[in-house]
């Protein structure tokens, strides 16, 4: 079937920005090696053709299935990715032959994602059913095959594989937000009751929204996912707001956040640790403190324009290919390498909202916006955390740290995103 000729501009463009990423990726992969030796790595050959191979799949599966959809996407996404696998290949080799395979993977999700889904309003039609599954998906680490790493229970484990549930609920509680939101705006918006001069909207309309919240926040406080349970608040305060236009639920959102806050403080022992070592880590400098003192040394012995790919001490951080990739990319690409893949993450959110404002029919146009600001406030999370902005919350930053959980999350997310743009306006 030919294309029309802005669809075959967009994919010609999509096209040419792949083989820049693939350039890009298999350059620092080099770079990483030659710091370790004179010679080129073996496989080199076999590298390229993985890399360029997986994004012509991705490529080809946009021209067949989404021919009409937003041509930035997924080269950002994929540049994220190989930055982030580059960096993985610098800090550990075992890991990075598990992400690569994860890499993959997450093509195929993105593919069977976009092959399956032909409109994202079925979420809409079958909202409580979506809801039904994110409620169940959260739950899984607490039944007996969930499993207990680094004081949180936020793992299943189905033999020798394990993943993160909370990735996969995060995508069928903001479908379940965004078709709510939708159906009920009108009622939301105006209110029902009037207290004190301003009018609300009534415990039946706002009911179940917040019963949805609350048992997702009740559920990942007991399973101590403290970063999980910002990102669900924040995206859930962001949509109700874009969902109404009212300042007033913002208003409570904040008050409802620094009351909450202090709660976890003095009822969670983890959480009163992780904001005592952000205040001052140096306090605690050879226990709870190590890691974010080590990626401040990292930032400032990368300076302007680091150290150069495998040329500096990044796995002095612990679990550096985790959650403090962003540190590891600070000392060896330094304050530049740092505002590139920042530029890159405002990119990727910027036109996820400009697909939402594109978008015609409301509950494409919110669930998009949804999309976006999980990825935005994710990564604001995550970076925040390591440059002590916030305290650390433990989350990955999108398509770039080490993790298959997220990594396939996210490509579901990116798919859902080309899906609507590709909606005829």
């Amino acid at each position: 079937m030919a294309l029309a000729p802005l669809a075959r501009q967009r994919r010609h463009s999509e096209l040419a920005l792949g083989l820049l990423v693939a350039i890009i990726a298999v350059g620092g992969y080099i770079l990483v090696a030659l710091a370790d030796g004179p010679k080129l790595p073996a496989g080199l050959d076999a590298l390229l053709a993985w890399v360029g191979g997986l994004y012509l799949v991705a490529h080809f599966a946009i021209r067949r299935l989404a021919p009409n959809a937003d041509a930035t996407l997924l080269p950002i996404a994929a540049l994220l990715n190989g930055v982030g696998f580059v960096m993985i290949a610098r800090l550990d080799h075992d890991k990075a032959r598990v992400q690569s395979v994860w890499v993959a993977l997450g093509i195929v999700v993105f593919v069977l994602t976009l092959a399956i889904v032909r409109d994202v309003r079925v979420f809409e039609r079958y909202r409580y059913t979506v809801l039904l599954l994110g409620l169940v998906t959260l739950l899984l680490p607490i039944a007996p095959i969930g499993r207990t790493i680094n004081g949180a229970r936020l793992w299943v484990a189905v033999g020798s594989l394990t993943f993160e549930p909370s990735e996969v609920a995060k995508v069928f509680l903001v479908a379940f937000f965004a078709a709510y939101l939708v159906d009920k705006r009108e009622l939301l918006a105006q209110g029902r009751v009037r207290v004190a001069g301003i009018f609300l909207p009534s415990l039946r309309d706002l009911g179940p929204l917040l019963l949805a919240w609350g048992v997702a926040l009740l559920v990942l406080a007991y399973e101590k996912d403290v970063g999980t349970s910002l990102l669900f608040f924040g995206v859930f305060a962001a949509m109700l707001y874009m969902a109404t236009r009212r300042g007033v639920y913002v208003v409570g959102a904040l008050i409802l956040l620094v009351l909450g806050a202090w709660l976890a403080y003095h009822a969670f022992g983890h959480v009163r640790v992780r904001v005592d070592t952000w205040l001052d880590p140096w306090k605690t400098r050879q226990s709870t403190g190590y890691q974010i003192v080590q990626a401040q040394y990292a930032f400032g012995s990368g300076g302007l324009d680091g150290k150069g790919l495998g040329l500096g001490n990044p796995t002095l951080i612990p679990n550096a290919p985790t959650d403090f990739v962003f540190a590891a990319i600070g000392e060896e690409l330094g304050l530049i390498g740092t505002l590139g893949v920042l530029s890159a993450f405002l990119l990727l959110v910027g036109s996820a909202y400009r697909i939402a404002v594109d978008a015609v029919r409301p509950f494409s146009k919110l669930f998009a916006a949804g999309i976006a600001t999980i990825l935005g406030f994710q990564t604001f999370l995550i970076i925040g955390g390591v440059t002590r902005v916030i305290p650390l919350t433990g989350i990955t930053l999108p398509f770039v740290s080490y993790g298959g959980s997220s990594l396939l999350a996210n490509y579901v997310l990116l798919a859902l995103l080309l899906r609507i743009s590709d909606d005829p306006r």
